[in-house]
């Protein structure tokens, strides 16, 4: 497997910006051939450019439907030799182009130890329910949402005064250690998925 990674981003890029510096340290022996937002503004394209990385906006608007827009995508990163897809605050659900043409080959970030507290505002749902515990988790995507075999994990602590904001940045610092790390394991190869589990060998 090559050693090209595209990342997909909607904001600002916190995540997208610690898989540029694990690389750029040598600590992720890999390449960020493209970037790509679905939103014109996002601060994450700036990020990227500034690191002399190829970044694109690519305007859903422009497309008849979800699985159009997702072959766009996947036409710009094969023009790129890309072989991993890194989804990094890509607020949009990834269908059947991409996962066809990137089978095991996507990733995502979610900020809860997953299966708990799928989707949006996973930290408000753990303070509401008031966990000890939550964290972040690296998965591989599938058409179900933050449901893919789980790739790794970080616990990060809640504490009684937390608020939204607190816990989301104590379990940032756990996301922008886990993400390199995740992206290593996946493109080192040796492993499988045997039902749910990601099994390394």
């Amino acid at each position: 497997m090559n050693r090209r990674i595209a990342v997909l981003i909607s904001g600002r890029g916190s995540n997208l910006q610690s898989i540029i510096g694990a690389a750029a340290a040598g600590q992720l022996n890999a390449t960020v051939a493209v970037v790509v937002s679905n939103r014109p503004g996002a601060q994450g394209l700036a990020r990227a450019r500034d690191a002399g990385i190829d970044a694109l906006f690519l305007n859903p608007k422009d497309h008849p439907d979800r699985d159009a827009y997702d072959r766009a995508i996947v036409d710009v990163l094969k023009a790129r030799d890309v072989t991993l897809v890194c989804l990094a605050g890509f607020m949009r659900l990834v269908g059947p182009p991409l996962l066809e043409a990137f089978p095991q080959r996507i990733l995502n970030i979610h900020p809860s130890l997953l299966p708990s507290f799928r989707g949006l505002d996973a930290q408000r749902q753990a303070l509401e329910h008031g966990v000890r515990v939550t964290g972040a988790t690296v998965h591989l995507v599938t058409s179900a949402l933050d449901d893919g075999p789980i790739v790794v994990q970080a616990a990060a602590p809640v504490y009684d005064d937390d608020t939204v904001e607190t816990l989301s940045a104590r379990i940032l610092i756990e996301e922008h250690r886990l993400y390199p790390e995740a992206i290593r394991l996946v493109l080192d190869g040796g492993w499988t998925v045997e039902g749910r589990r990601f099994v390394r060998r």
